[in-house]
């Protein structure tokens, strides 16, 4: 583990790592922007179906 720790510290690629991690953490926020989305409009198709059943 710690020879892990100083080759991530000496590695001189870090930016190109950061950059990776700065659209990984966009494209996560796309994802659950649209589940969120998907979710809500899927919550009012149910209970739309629920209330047609009664």
């Amino acid at each position: 583990m710690s020879t892990f720790l100083k080759s991530f510290v000496s590695d001189q690629s870090g930016a190109t790592a950061m950059e990776y991690a700065l659209i990984c953490a966009l494209i996560a926020v796309f994802i659950i922007g649209a589940v969120s989305a998907l979710g809500t409009n899927l919550s009012s198709e149910y209970a739309e179906i629920s209330s047609a059943l009664k």
